[in-house]
This record gives structure tokens, C-alpha cells and sequence, in this order.
């Protein structure tokens, strides 16, 4: 049998230099699967990094949600999500660039990578902070008793019982009244609860603080007043997609400053005449 210098058979090569070919492989293959340290040049780029490099923050909203979001008479697109969301998006340095997506679908809009947040009353609730973040909220809201300014018999949410009250079926809201011997009358909504109560067709309903204030600053002479609120009171924020922590983060300084600077008490004001953050 054939030998070399080193005194090992062919066949013995042959094997070293198969072992010595497969380990050089290996280091290859592992050179090059490691992953790059957080922070290095090949590094994956957080969201607020995407977003400032693009130059906008892409934001869902409806609008046709008067008075958070919604189209003026001349068509613009405005209200108080939209202008809070403007303001966020000049702290960030960058540009809104807002995609209008009805209610139903625009959940499944961010998930689908469609925008990088939404702004449009989204009220925190546990179910939606499962599959969600938040930012801190920037409006609460509390549920009031309305009537008429010539009713003296209401005074209290326990006075319902017997009188009828203007409810949406949907909403929480008539579940209030209803524990409160109310006598329901289904409406679809706010301005039809109202309409009812004005016409003498109700004698009361339960709503929301912030539709009641949009109501008096655009209607300051209706003869509606608030009687009690509910124990209870929402908050609502900007909603993003998990894994957003870093751009979570400058919303919420964004938000912070906002409200050290002025410019959210002067956008509340515009809209409600109050601060809503509170």
C-alpha cells in the first residue's frame, strides 16, 4: 500500500482531507448565520427609525367621525384626532400622511402594515390590549345624564326610573339606564337622542361627555343641561401594532410635551371648549 511523507496510506489521506473539507464548511455556514448585534450597520431598523427615514408617520382615521375626524366644508380633512396626530407627527420631525379607512376594517389595516398608527378615539380596553399597545391616553371621557333645561323631576340617575331614555341598543350606556328603571327608546346614535329629547319624546339620555360639549360648542343656546355623569370614564389613545416600543415611546413624549407646551389644551379648546385629557 502506497504511502506519502507523513507515512499515511492514500486512502487515509483521503479521509483528512474529506473531515478537514466538511469542518471548513460548517465555519462557513455558521460564519454566516449568526446574526449582526443589536445596534450594527446590518442590524434590523426599529419602526421610528423606518418612519423617520421615510419622513411621515402613515396614520389610520376615519374620517367621518365629527368632531375627532372629519371633512370641513371645504373638504379638508380635520378634527381633533387629526389635529393631535399632526402636532405628534411635527414633535417626531416628520410628516402625517393619513390613510382613511372605515371603522370596521381599520384594525385589520394595522395589522396589515397599511399605516403606523391610529389616530380616532380608540377607547383602551383589555380585549384590544391583547393583540395591541397604546400610547398614554389623551382624552377621558365620563357618561352624563341629560335633559332638558325645563326638567326639574331629573336630578339624578336613580330618577329615571319610569321616564323614558334615548339609547343606542349597542352601547353600555343603555344598560345604565335600564338598571335605573329607565324605559329604553332605541335610537342609532347621539344626534338622534337629541332630536328626541328636544321633541319631548324622551325625557332624557345618557351619552357621552365629549359629544355633549361638541353639541354646546357648536349649539351654545340648546336648551339640554347635564344632571349626573356615570362613576365610570373611558380613556382613548393612539393604538399601534405589538413590537412598536421605541416609536411608542416618542409618541408618548410627543403627548407629554404637547401638553407642557400649550398645544393641546389650544386643540381641545378648539374643539370642546374644555380639556379632554382629563
Amino acid at each position: 500500500m502506497k504511502k506519502n511523507r507523513l507515512g499515511l496510506s492514500i486512502g487515509a489521506l483521503v479521509l483528512v482531507l474529506l473531515l478537514l473539507s466538511a469542518c471548513g464548511n460548517n465555519k462557513a455556514k455558521n460564519e454566516t448565520t449568526t446574526p449582526e448585534p443589536a445596534g450594527s450597520a446590518t442590524a434590523e431598523k426599529s419602526s421610528l427609525d423606518k418612519i423617520k427615514e421615510s419622513g411621515k408617520l402613515r396614520i389610520g382615521t376615519e374620517g367621518t367621525y365629527a368632531p375627532f375626524t372629519f371633512h370641513d366644508d371645504s373638504g379638508k380633512l380635520t378634527g381633533f384626532d387629526v389635529e393631535i396626530a399632526e402636532e405628534v407627527s411635527k414633535h417626531l420631525g416628520v410628516k402625517p400622511e393619513f390613510i382613511e379607512t372605515q371603522w370596521d376594517g381599520i384594525f385589520a389595516g394595522l395589522e396589515a402594515g397599511r399605516f403606523d398608527a391610529i389616530f380616532n378615539e380608540v377607547s383602551i380596553r383589555e380585549d384590544r390590549q391583547e393583540k395591541y399597545d397604546f400610547s398614554d391616553p389623551y382624552i377621558v371621557s365620563k357618561s352624563l345624564l341629560l335633559v332638558r333645561e325645563d326638567n326639574n323631576e331629573i336630578k339624578k340617575l336613580v330618577d329615571l326610573k319610569g321616564k323614558k331614555s334615548a339609547q343606542s341598543l349597542t352601547s353600555n350606556l343603555a344598560d345604565i339606564a335600564t338598571a335605573n328603571g329607565a324605559e329604553i327608546v332605541s335610537v342609532d346614535g347621539f344626534n338622534q337622542a337629541i332630536d328626541l329629547l328636544m321633541s319631548k319624546r324622551v325625557d332624557a339620555t345618557i351619552n357621552d361627555n365629549l359629544s355633549f360639549l361638541d353639541l354646546k360648542k357648536q349649539k351654545p343656546d340648546i336648551k339640554i343641561k347635564s344632571v349626573d355623569e356615570t362613576s365610570d370614564a373611558s380613556q382613548s389613545a393612539a393604538l399601534f401594532a405589538k413590537g412598536n416600543d421605541e416609536l411608542i415611546r416618542a409618541v408618548n413624549q410627543a403627548l407629554s410635551d404637547m401638553k407642557s407646551d400649550g398645544a393641546y389644551l389650544k386643540i381641545s379648546e378648539k374643539y370642546f371648549g374644555a380639556d379632554v385629557s382629563k
